[in-house]
């Protein structure tokens, strides 16, 4: 299976909303409740290993790193309609979450210490120099020190006109 495979919503009716960044910046929580919050399917891209998580013609959230523009791209391909620049028009969404180097630090080494994750605080930097975000692709860039109810609400609220306009 291709990678994109994954996110290729039908292109009629189906949203893929990635919600990206750095490890610890809070993906998962916020792309978790985010599925729960619009009832559609939710992808980790941490746990990704097998078909069972595709979804066809659905709306669903993901939650993966996504650091580079080049990464981006394989899974904006996932929309069968996309023309590379097009990016208004993409059944795939964006949202970074960001935070200061020291928080993202924080989160990282207590969950290190709790045993609920697999990079270490040390590599928090180099992920935050691999971050490229281009303000021409339309990336929501959110404060991750927000409480991540409120990112789901204004998320749910940025994309409501595309929401609404499909079937869920």
């Amino acid at each position: 299976m291709a990678g994109s495979d994954l996110l290729r919503p039908d292109p009629a009716t189906g949203l893929a909303i990635v919600i990206m960044g750095v490890s610890g910046c809070g993906k998962s929580t916020v792309a978790a409740m985010l599925a729960d919050a619009l009832g559609c399917g939710f992808v980790e891209a941490d746990d990704y290993h097998s078909h069972a998580n595709k979804g066809r013609g659905e709306d669903f959230a993901v939650s993966c790193s996504a650091l580079r523009l080049k990464y981006r791209e394989v899974l904006r391909q996932g929309d069968i309609s996309y023309k590379p620049g097009s990016y208004e028009t993409c059944r795939v969404k964006f949202v970074c979450l960001e935070a200061s180097a020291e928080v993202i630090a924080g989160r990282v080494e207590r969950r290190a210490a709790e045993g609920g994750h697999f990079m270490p605080a040390s590599l928090v930097r180099s992920q935050l120099d691999l971050l490229e975000i281009d303000a021409a692709e339309g990336i929501t860039v959110v404060d991750a020190t927000v409480p991540a109810h409120a990112i789901v609400q204004a998320t749910v609220a940025q994309f409501r006109d595309e929401l609404a306009s499909m079937a869920c």
